[in-house]
């Protein structure tokens, strides 16, 4: 997501935001509209947008957060096509709520994608939501990544080739997808322990290249139904072959590419800033 299109996005979303007294009425409370949020992260129906919000309060409770400091059901006025007006049922939400909302939509929506890390970022600086957009979709790219792996291993072992094979054929494809250089060159080059695997260290773009020719073998591995480990092999290294020609094209060379920041780290800083989103919300104030 580019970042003209998070500043338009931002803009929408500020627009919803509302702010009501606390509890000794020294500060204000940003709040939001179930109703309001609801079209924002692309639903069409209020019934589908509920199970979102169920899903976010018994998310609330499983972490023994009170959740009447962040959902509060409300009842509103509507204007009707005659003129007449009827009375709606609505949630009065904070940011808390509004990201475990987020967090239990399909994150495929670029709406709701964005509004994971929207309300994740208490300053909401457009710049701030960039750089936390892209982080997880290092992040989500890795774990494809290691679904494809995951599945090619297996596809191999039903056609005889054992674990040793299958490091052997990844191994291929990564001499393939840079230039010559295996995956033991490619941890020198990047300063890379040898016990950690290479993927933990690439930019998203080279995390998806593997990940694309890996999704190449596994279908033709299937579709064709490949046996052994030397056609297997050599499907796997022409996959990464064209992956690593198309990347070239665009000017893009794998093993030219600097170290990214070692994804665990990023995965613990991750959990450790969505421990901190609760604490960081203004409550609700209480009922009267």
């Amino acid at each position: 997501m580019d970042i003209q299109r998070i500043h338009h996005l931002k803009s929408i979303f500020d627009t919803v935001v509302h702010h009501i007294n606390s509890d000794d009425e020294t500060e204000q409370v940003e709040v939001w509209f179930a109703r309001e949020l609801q079209e924002l992260l692309g639903y069409a129906r209020w019934e589908n947008f509920t199970v979102a919000i169920n899903r976010a309060l018994d998310s609330c409770k499983s972490q023994k957060i009170n959740t009447d400091d962040h959902f509060r059901e409300v009842t509103k006025m509507v204007g009707l096509g005659s003129g007449a007006k009827r009375e709606i049922n609505d949630v009065m939400l904070t940011r808390y709520a509004c990201y475990l909302i987020a967090q239990n939509g399909d994150p495929k929506k670029e709406e709701i994608a964005f509004a994971q890390s929207y309300f994740a970022v208490q300053t909401r600086k457009a710049e701030l939501i960039e750089e936390r957009l892209k982080l997880l979709s290092r992040l989500e790219t890795r774990e494809k990544l290691k679904a494809s792996e995951k599945q090619l291993s297996q596809n191999i072992f039903e056609r005889g080739v054992d674990e040793r094979g299958f490091g052997r054929i990844r191994s291929k494809g990564d001499t393939a997808l840079f230039g010559g250089h295996t995956t033991e060159d490619m941890k020198k080059r990047l300063g890379i322990s040898t016990s950690r695997p290479l993927a933990d260290f690439l930019p998203t773009v080279t995390i998806a290249a593997k990940n694309l020719a890996t999704e190449m073998t596994n279908f033709n591995v299937e579709t064709k139904d490949l046996q052994g480990e030397k056609d297997i092999t050599a499907e796997h290294v022409q996959n990464n072959n064209s992956v690593r020609e198309m990347l070239g094209k665009r000017g893009i060379m794998p093993e030219e590419l600097p170290a990214a920041e070692d994804i665990k780290k990023l995965e613990r800083r991750v959990g450790s800033e969505e421990k901190k989103i609760e604490k960081a919300t203004k409550k609700l104030p209480k009922k009267p």
